[in-house]
């Protein structure tokens, strides 16, 4: 039976409260203590946890009336179930806690996203507290987990070039995990980050020297003002087209930075650039709301285009078409329901 609309506002009430919750069991690592445990009493998991009991016992009061830690009222322990375990915490299969961070990062700026809803404008972003932490650890499951297995084998006769001796260029490096992953595993070759964000680029420059790392190089650079003419064998962007102030000028410039026989793979959310096909995509709500609060308003706070997250794969072809590239290949790969992975060459 079809749910009643005041039915559904509860339902979202209790959802977005929990969206809460399990970002806090994640930060907190109280998932991974659970799985790791058998079931034990409030005082145990805090004591396990090394976190204050009665912070401890409010929070599992929300996950148990959600139905997702398992409560025996005789014992008063409490548990959760291997499989939920495999998709709330770090050594699961997909910990879908680490996405739920994104609710409170966002949340923090609402006062400013309602300021842009009355004068326009956007929200630049040093406002976005711990983003670049939230996104590196989402990008460690959707891109870092299956990068050199799963991704770059999809452009043909790559991995042979990496082994040999070709230049790397990752647009919106974020913190570096991609590019420092590929530059370990492919020492023979040199890699070379951009990103708009001071905090990013010392982050990833941080974790290149804790690994030894000789063959990489990052700049804090607007992928709006670089040209490098045939410069470079393999261009990437992972998430980060769509964010760009002038996302037509970042691709011409890609584009012209290419060698004749390279490869720009783009890495982007998967949907369609009109709302009306997006009614079934089981993650529009959100997607939609990530793009509002900033997605859109970071490209929009440097008076950019302000694509957003959904831009969608028509307007994405479109764009990469007019960029000067003639042959395009969309894929989907099994282990991203989030992201089409464009393979485009000049």
């Amino acid at each position: 039976m079809e749910k009643s609309f005041d039915e559904e506002l509860l339902d979202i009430m209790n959802k977005s409260a929990l969206a809460l919750m399990l970002s806090i069991g994640h930060r907190t690592r109280l998932f991974d203590v659970m799985a790791e445990i058998p079931p034990s009493s409030s005082s145990d998991i805090a004591s396990k946890s090394r976190l204050n009991e009665r912070y401890v016992r409010e929070w599992l009061g929300a996950l148990v009336t959600a139905k997702i830690i398992d409560y025996n009222s005789q014992s008063n322990h409490y548990s959760i179930s291997k499989e939920k375990a495999d998709l709330l915490t770090r050594d699961g299969s997909f910990n879908f806690a680490t996405s739920m961070q994104f609710i409170p990062v966002l949340a923090q700026v609402e006062d400013k996203i309602i300021h842009c809803f009355e004068n326009g404008g956007g929200v630049p972003y040093e406002s976005f507290h711990r983003f670049h932490d939230v996104m590196a650890e989402e990008s460690s499951q959707t891109v870092l987990s299956e990068l050199i297995d799963g991704i770059l084998p999809i452009v043909p006769e790559l991995i042979n070039k990496l082994k040999q001796n070709i230049k790397v260029l990752d647009i919106g490096c974020g913190s570096g995990r991609a590019l420092n992953l590929m530059a370990k595993t492919f020492p023979s070759s040199h890699f070379t980050g951009y990103d708009f964000s001071k905090e990013a680029i010392q982050n990833a420059s941080s974790e290149s020297q804790k690994l030894g790392l000789s063959n990489t190089t990052f700049e804090q650079q607007d992928a709006a003002h670089f040209d490098h003419q045939d410069q470079f064998d393999f261009i990437t962007a992972f998430d980060a087209i769509h964010d760009q102030a002038n996302p037509e000028k970042v691709l011409e410039n890609i584009r012209r930075s290419i060698k004749p026989d390279g490869t720009f793979l783009m890495q982007d959310i998967a949907g369609s650039s009109k709302l009306e096909n997006n009614m079934s995509h089981p993650l529009a709500p959100y997607l939609y709301t990530i793009s509002c609060l900033h997605c859109m308003t970071v490209s929009l706070a440097l008076n950019g285009k302000g694509l957003g997250a959904m831009w969608g794969k028509e307007k994405a072809i479109e764009m990469l078409t007019e960029a000067g590239f003639s042959n395009i290949e969309v894929k989907q790969l099994p282990h991203d329901p989030i992201n089409y992975f464009y393979i485009a060459k000049p």
